[in-house]
């Protein structure tokens, strides 16, 4: 039974690829609203790499935190703690499997792309990657940020449509401000005219990211 106050704690995680402890990195993949678990994972096909151990979270109902991400961080609890803490677990399973925090990737698409930077922010590290597809740091607009630590070159690549009907452009380019503040080494693509979808340049941006921790 879900938890009122965890809701994503005891959702299942699909795995893909090599276990974690015969693998030589490893990715989470974080699924967008009203998505699935085993829809963010297609893009493993897409992304084409042995020795990666893939892991996909789901989130409770489908979608990590119920209202906008630019909306007042307490409207969305205690889905968005609850969305934190399951990636937290899930970075340490990864590290005591073997696999060092420096050859994993977190990767999200739209409202998983917006965890996906807002867990990199809160909890910074030097990551291997951290890729946000069509997404931004979480909160409502001009609230203050108090971000510590360093994120160390972690390399980041943000790619966004522009316009989008869900992420503006300007909360794109205060996501670049806040994580190259902390020490990322960002790399930020907006694309005129594109859908809310993937693209093609941006599996391949990600793709050299992911290549570069299994031949290193």
């Amino acid at each position: 039974m879900t938890r009122a106050d965890d809701p994503h704690g005891d959702q299942p995680v699909v795995r893909r690829g090599p276990p974690l402890e015969e693998a030589r990195a490893a990715l989470l993949l974080v699924h967008g609203r009203g998505a699935s678990a085993e829809s963010i994972l297609t893009l493993a096909e897409e992304l084409d790499l042995e020795s990666i151990a893939y892991l996909a979270p789901q989130a409770a109902g489908g979608t990590w935190y119920p209202h906008s991400f630019l909306a007042p961080i307490e409207s969305n609890e205690p889905g968005l703690s609850s969305g934190l803490r399951r990636l937290a677990t899930l970075v340490e399973e990864i590290e005591v499997a073997g696999i060092p925090v420096e050859k994993l990737a977190i990767l999200g698409f739209s409202q998983g792309a917006c965890l996906t930077l807002e867990f990199a922010a809160r909890n910074p590290r030097r990551y291997g990657a951290i890729v946000a597809f069509t997404g931004g740091v979480i909160g409502p607009p001009e609230a203050p940020r108090d971000d510590s630590g360093s994120l160390a070159g972690t390399p980041v690549f943000l790619g966004s449509s522009d316009p989008d009907p869900h992420v503006p452009v300007w909360r794109f380019r205060e996501t670049v401000e806040v994580l190259t503040r902390l020490g990322a080494e960002v790399t930020p693509r907006l694309y005129a005219g594109m859908p809310h979808t993937v693209n093609r340049d941006e599996i391949l941006q990600a793709r050299a990211l992911l290549q570069a921790l299994v031949v290193t």
